[in-house]
C-alpha cells in the first residue's frame, strides 16, 4: 500500500466521522463550560419550582429524558423553552448543579435555526423575544409599551384592543407604564458591548460548525 493511500485510510472524511446524537449536538453547543448534563438524576426539582411549568408540555426532567432517547422533532417542537424565563430558580435548587436554563437556550437557539418553533403551540415566541432585543438595542431597555402594542398587533389584534383598553389604561393611570421610550444613560456603550458579544457568538458557532 502507498503512503498516500495509507494517508487517505487514516484520514477521517464525511463519511466515515461518526454523527453526533442528539445529546451530544445538546451539550456541545451549549456555551460556557459543561452544562452537566449528564449528572440529571430526573429528581423533578426543576419542573417543580419552575414558575410556568404548568404552561410547559413537558417538564424539564422529561425534556432531557427525551434528548437522550433522541427524539429530536419531539423536543424541538416542544413549548417548554419558550416558557422559560430565565429566573435560573431551577438551577439555584439542582441538587446536581444542572446548567438547567442554559441548556434551554441551547434548545431555543436550535429550534429556530432548523425551523421546527413553526410547529409548536409557542410558535410566536421567537418575535416577542426579537422585539424585546429590538428594543433594548434602540433605548438600553424594554419599552412595554410599544413591545406588547408590535407583539399583539402582529399576532393576536383583537388582543391587542382588550390589552389596551383593560390593562393598558390601569397601568397608565398608575405610572406603571412610559406612553414614549426613554434612553438610557452612555447607551452607546452598552451597544458596543452587545455588538462584541454578538461577534464573540458569530465566531464560537462557526468554530463549533454551527450556523
Amino acid at each position: 500500500m502507498t503512503v498516500e493511500a495509507l494517508l487517505n485510510e487514516a484520514s477521517p472524511t464525511a463519511a466515515t466521522v461518526p454523527k453526533r446524537t442528539f445529546l451530544q449536538e445538546v451539550i456541545e453547543d451549549t456555551p460556557g463550560s459543561d452544562p452537566r448534563f449528564e449528572m440529571c438524576i430526573q429528581c423533578g426539582t426543576c419542573g417543580g419550582s419552575c414558575p410556568s411549568g404548568p404552561d410547559m408540555e413537558y417538564s424539564p426532567r422529561r425534556i432531557f429524558a427525551m434528548i437522550e432517547a433522541n427524539m429530536r422533532e419531539e423536543v424541538l417542537k416542544a413549548n417548554t423553552f419558550w416558557y422559560c424565563v430565565s429566573c435560573y430558580y431551577c438551577m439555584s435548587r439542582c441538587p446536581q448543579e444542572v446548567h438547567i436554563t442554559d441548556l434551554m437556550y441551547t434548545l431555543k437557539r436550535k429550534a429556530i435555526r432548523e425551523g421546527y418553533y413553526r410547529e409548536s403551540s409557542a410558535s410566536d415566541a421567537p418575535d416577542f423575544s426579537e422585539f424585546f432585543v429590538d428594543a433594548v438595542l434602540k433605548y438600553g431597555r424594554s419599552f412595554e409599551l410599544g413591545l406588547a402594542t408590535r407583539y399583539h398587533l402582529r399576532h393576536h389584534p383583537l388582543g391587542a384592543v382588550k390589552m389596551a383598553t383593560g390593562m393598558g389604561l390601569d397601568m397608565l393611570r398608575r405610572g406603571r407604564m412610559d406612553l414614549t421610550p426613554r434612553r438610557i444613560k452612555n447607551l452607546d456603550q452598552l451597544q458596543t458591548i452587545l455588538a462584541k458579544a454578538e461577534e464573540i457568538g458569530r465566531l464560537e458557532r462557526e468554530q463549533g460548525g454551527i450556523k
